[in-house]
C-alpha cells in the first residue's frame, strides 16, 4: 500500500513508524516535518495527506501532532477522511472493524516505539470488513447533506 505519512513536528518515534512501514512493504509518501525536517503547521500538513487519501493517490493516512486531536479535526474536514484518534491497540481495531477509518491519527506527546509497534499492527492486520458498513454509509449520508446546498 502507499501510505501518507505526515506530522508537524519532528520525534524519535516517526524512525520507528517509518522503519515498521518499511518492514511492511508499504511505500511512504511523506509531509510536513516527515518531509522537510522542520515544524510545519499542522492543518496544512493533515490537509495535504488528507488530500492523497481521499483522491486515491495514497490508500490510507498516518498523521500525528502533539497531541493526535488537532492533525484528525483538520484531516476529517476533507469530504472521503475517516480519520480516527487511536491511543491504543484496540481503538485502532475498533477504527477499522466499526469505522473503515483510512487515516490513523496518534499523539507525538504519548506515543512510544513499543506502543507505535502495536497500534501499527492492530491497524494493518484488521480489515474493515461489513461490521460498519452500515454506520460509514450514514456518515456519508451526513457528509453529503452537509456539502449540499
Amino acid at each position: 500500500m502507499r501510505i501518507a505519512v505526515a506530522s508537524d513536528e519532528p520525534y524519535p518515534v516517526h524512525r520507528v513508524i517509518l522503519d515498521e512501514l518499511a518492514a511492511r512493504g508499504h511505500e511512504v509518501v511523506t509531509f510536513g516535518s516527515l518531509a522537510s525536517g522542520e515544524d510545519a503547521p499542522w492543518a496544512q500538513v493533515a490537509e495535504q495527506a488528507a488530500v492523497q487519501v481521499a483522491s486515491g493517490d495514497c490508500d490510507e493516512g498516518i498523521l500525528l501532532c502533539w497531541t493526535g486531536t488537532g492533525i484528525s479535526m483538520a484531516a476529517n474536514k476533507v469530504a472521503g477522511i475517516r480519520a480516527a484518534l487511536c491511543g491504543d491497540p484496540g481503538t485502532a481495531a475498533g477504527a477499522r472493524v466499526w469505522n473503515h477509518a483510512n487515516v490513523l491519527c496518534l499523539s507525538n506527546r504519548t506515543l512510544s516505539g513499543d506502543m507505535a509497534k502495536e497500534i501499527l499492527a492492530a491497524w494493518f492486520d484488521t480489515e474493515p470488513g461489513a461490521r460498519g458498513a452500515g454506520g460509514v454509509q450514514q456518515l456519508a449520508e451526513v457528509e453529503a447533506r452537509q456539502r449540499s446546498p
